[in-house]
């Protein structure tokens, strides 16, 4: 599913009324049509009960209007408030009004904070509630008569609908522009909207989020060349082959992965598993020959390529046999469990700059590169970046507040910059190309937030670069893949915490399967 941007969606409306001759009062009118379908399936037959519909000045403020009119015909009570001076109302917004006002259809006006106050009686009568404040174009901080409507709506215990998004709500960067609507339902109309569906923290106000079909050609859809896509398994899900008969682990790929020191053994053996239940061929494991026994009895399915100069953690001094283990590997990995001795760092920057196949970095390996970020672009091919928000603060030297309230800009920008793949990780984990396409994954849970997921991933990610996706597809589908196994695990389980990394990446083959079928 795409996300447009407010001035994508802007753009898409304007190709419809002008290039295809669809009139804008009629988009309006399949807007509103549209919502009242979902009111009477997501909240209930609405026949006798009173609504209450805030409507605010613009296009939002019309699509409420042609809900009122038509839950008037289907024997609500609708009771419209007003934001605005009806002068203000222009167009088909306008138009709306005229025909609600012909209809015995109160229409209260609210132009102070304080009147609100004068409809306590008819408010607290409410069955449900209409957010037709604002729509996608606000982009100043909510004050006013407005704000306080707001707060009166999420006072009122009824069900509320958000008329394409909650009012308050930046629908591109998903952050509360002071005030916001807390809606139980959204019905956002002709596509989603970024801010919708990023879980920092712009999904927490939209509850149950419907599309609804307003008209918009898909031509225009395609021609618009929206970027930001949101990860669907339709989306995903023809990326990996069926396996022929005849195939065999060589057809598969050899996946490389450099990982693990002294009291982290475990992140390098979860990051060999990611690659394994990825479905990779083969998987060799380069770790320190002091620490090989360990590993070798970890990973039975895996070898490892014991390094004889790294002592306690990876060593410059191995490059060369490391270099020499990558040449029948088609992927690295590196990153989880390094550590980050100065040898190490002098390392993964060699390897960054050298390796001639694709490479997914994470972890440690992430804070080695991010002592001299200067290095990024001097990759002879594909990198993949998995960083959390701590380790996208030390990349960046921005806060993790200033990314976390901006994570899909904030993750272009970084990707486009340094011509890398980037995937930040969190609720919502956004995937980012250096041409510019963004993708927002829509699996996983909560009980996922513990210690050695990334390292799962990054092995997942690195096996699914050995048989052969692209840098794209295999981000993508190795982070869609990785919360739906946690989302499997928790629902087979009836649990949403207390699951580990190694449960999950032994739940993958599920969850690949499920995608491919």
């Amino acid at each position: 599913m795409k996300l447009p941007t407010t001035a994508q969606m802007r753009t898409l409306d304007k190709m419809a009324i002008e290039r295809f001759g669809i009139p804008s009062i009629v988009l309006m009118e399949n807007a509103g049509r549209g919502a009242v379908d979902i009111i009477l399936d997501k909240i209930g037959d609405p026949a006798g009960q009173v609504v209450s519909i805030f409507v605010g000045p613009g296009n939002n403020g019309g699509d409420g209007l042609v809900i009122a009119r038509h839950l008037h015909q289907k024997g609500a009570k609708p009771q419209v408030f007003l934001l605005a001076k009806t002068d203000k109302l222009v167009g088909d917004a306008a138009i709306n009004l005229a025909i609600v006002q012909k209809l015995p259809v109160p229409v209260y006006p609210v132009l102070k904070e304080e009147d609100l106050t004068d409809y306590e009686e008819q408010l607290s009568t409410s069955w449900a509630v209409v957010d037709a404040i604002f729509g996608t174009g606000l982009k100043r901080e909510v004050k006013g008569a407005f704000a306080e409507a707001i707060k009166r709506i999420n006072r009122l215990n009824c069900p509320v609908l958000a008329v394409d998004v909650p009012s308050g709500l930046n629908s591109d960067s998903g952050q509360p522009l002071g005030f916001c609507v807390q809606a139980d339902v959204t019905a956002t109309l002709g596509l989603a909207k970024p801010g919708l569906v990023l879980h920092q923290p712009g999904s927490q106000f939209v509850g149950s989020l419907k599309v609804v079909d307003i008209g918009i050609p898909p031509q225009a859809v395609e021609e618009a060349a929206i970027q930001t896509e949101l990860l669907t398994k339709k989306v995903v899900g023809n990326w990996l082959t069926p396996r022929k008969a005849s195939a065999h682990k060589g057809t598969f790929g050899h996946l490389l992965v450099a990982a693990g020191s002294t009291g982290k053994t475990g992140a390098a053996a979860l990051c060999a598993t990611g690659g394994l239940r990825a479905g990779a061929g083969l998987v060799t494991l380069a770790i320190p020959q002091n620490l090989n026994n360990i590993l070798a009895s970890l990973l039975i399915e895996a070898m490892t390529i014991p390094l004889a100069k790294s002592n306690d953690h990876l060593s410059d001094s191995d490059y060369k046999t490391i270099k020499k283990g990558l040449e029948d590997k088609q992927a690295l990995a590196v990153g989880p469990g390094l550590g980050t001795d100065k040898e190490t760092i002098k390392l993964i920057k060699k390897l960054y700059r050298e390796a001639k196949i694709p490479m997914v970095i994470d972890a440690d390996g992430l804070n080695c590169l991010a002592t001299d970020i200067s290095i990024l672009k001097k990759a002879p091919t594909a990198r993949i970046l998995t960083p959390h928000p701590g380790e996208m603060a030390r990349l960046t030297g921005l806060t993790t507040a200033k990314i976390q309230a901006d994570r899909l800009q904030v993750a272009s920008n970084f990707a486009k910059e340094h011509h890398l793949f980037l995937v930040l990780k969190g609720a919502g984990t956004v995937i980012a190309a250096p041409d510019g396409e963004i993708a927002v994954n829509t699996t996983g849970n909560p009980g996922m937030a513990s210690g050695g997921m990334g390292d799962v991933l990054t092995g997942l990610i690195g096996g699914l670069l050995a048989q052969g996706l692209s840098p794209w597809q295999a981000a993508c589908l190795g982070v869609y893949a990785h919360g739906l196994a946690g989302d499997l695990l928790a629902e087979d389980n009836g649990i949403n915490m207390g699951y580990l990394a190694m449960e999950v990446a032994d739940e993958l083959p599920l969850a690949l399967e499920e995608i491919n079928n």
